[in-house]
């Protein structure tokens, strides 16, 4: 990756902190979110399911329509919708504008990550794309390690509002950066939502999807309410668990930094499965030891380097079963991965409502658990029909 190139990719992962906290933040502050507008904890949650099914039907849409737009005008675009999302967020009370901003923030997010992944890969050179992709990850990762945590302080301090108000303001800045930076990239020809399903006809395409969804709803099942697990079933005091969010942030980074590496320098195939198989135990760990904070600290780490390691994996994973309409799968993987943490986040507030926080964590296990056993079987038949093809091309050629 030339220097020039890498800052441009780095400053893209910057801003996909912004847009990663406006997305995660809801997590790290759903019960003050909750006790501020007057609904239950599960209720609240719900904000991520309304963000995530209207991430997951609007992207295609808005892909389509904008395909043929410069990519940097659209980066621009979508920054400035995201402004007036959190400037909602701030400015109007009740719950229902609150949805209101998470329908917004949520086109406006899904638009800027798909665009920005094009461009990155567009600025990487061949062989380093899974680098590159792995760095804008990275952006998500730090809102986890920065953003999620110290919402969670001001919040604690403040008022969950001024999170989304200085968000937006950022975002501004943003905006003057890219507008200076990033080099204008042509658009792609617009391929219509009807030629977009055609590629589900593919097999390979809907197992690599359906890899993508149990692997997200599990995790979102638990990560949507950890903060009210860790203050409720492990007991932790509002200053460690804001500790506990920035130890989970950190391992989160070096998780998609080295799933990256990873994929680059040992394949896809071994990088996704032992990230996912890893991911399901250290779930069953967390529900068998959930009363032990110090415990529980080593495994927050932990499940969120094995979670984080398979992002960069499965994007590159996807590319590869479709490069030349890499903008198109990129939005369909994203749209399923927003399917996956909406119905995550759903299920997870049936379960905390009719059984138990404790809960969430085993059912998050047993989703990941099929995401790996998925994805084993299908690289396990593809490496089959590739070595039957070449022994039926050396017979041709004996």
């Amino acid at each position: 990756m030339t220097v020039s190139n890498a800052w441009k990719i780095y400053l893209l992962a910057i801003i996909s902190f912004l847009v990663g906290t406006s997305e995660f933040i809801i997590a790290g502050i759903l019960d003050k979110v909750a006790e501020d507008i007057g609904v239950t904890v599960s209720a609240a949650g719900q904000l991520i399911t309304v963000f995530s099914l209207a991430y997951a039907f609007g992207t295609p849409f808005l892909m389509a329509v904008t395909a043929r737009m410069e990519r940097r005008k659209l980066l621009l675009y979508s920054l400035g919708v995201f402004v007036i999302g959190n400037g909602i967020a701030v400015v109007l009370p009740g719950f229902e504008f609150l949805i209101g901003s998470r329908i917004i923030l949520a086109l406006s997010t899904g638009v800027f990550v798909v665009t920005a992944l094009t461009v990155a890969s567009k600025l990487a050179p061949a062989g380093k794309q899974g680098g590159a992709i792995a760095t804008l990850v990275m952006g998500f990762s730090t809102s986890l390690i920065i953003g999620v945590p110290l919402g969670r302080v001001i919040a604690s301090v403040y008022d969950w509002k001024m999170i989304f108000g200085g968000i937006g303001v950022l975002a501004l800045l943003a905006i003057l950066a890219i507008s200076f930076s990033i080099p204008r990239t042509d658009g792609e020809e617009p391929v219509p939502l009807r030629k977009q399903m055609a590629l589900l006809k593919d097999k390979k395409i809907i197992v690599a999807l359906t890899v993508t969804f149990f692997w997200i709803a599990g995790y979102s099942v638990t990560y949507t309410y950890i903060s009210p697990f860790l203050l409720t079933v492990t007991g932790m005091s509002e200053s460690v668990v804001s500790a506990a969010l920035f130890a989970f942030g950190i391992a989160s980074l070096i998780g998609s930094k080295l799933g990256g590496y990873s994929t680059d320098k040992w394949g896809v195939s071994r990088t996704l499965i032992g990230g996912m198989l890893l991911h399901a135990v250290t779930l069953v760990l967390i529900s068998l030891t959930a009363q032990y904070s110090a415990v529980m600290f080593a495994l927050l780490m932990l499940w969120a380097f094995s979670a984080w390691s398979s992002g960069p994996t499965q994007q590159v994973n996807i590319i590869n079963l479709a490069p030349e309409a890499s903008g198109i799968i990129l939005s369909l993987n994203t749209s399923m991965l927003q399917f996956a943490m909406a119905a995550g986040a759903g299920i997870g507030g049936i379960v905390v409502g009719q059984a138990s926080l404790a809960s969430v964590s085993w059912i998050g296990a047993a989703s990941v658990a099929i995401a790996a056993g998925t994805a084993a079987a299908s690289f396990g038949m593809s490496r089959s029909r590739r070595m039957a093809k070449e022994r039926a091309l050396h017979k041709a050629g004996a």
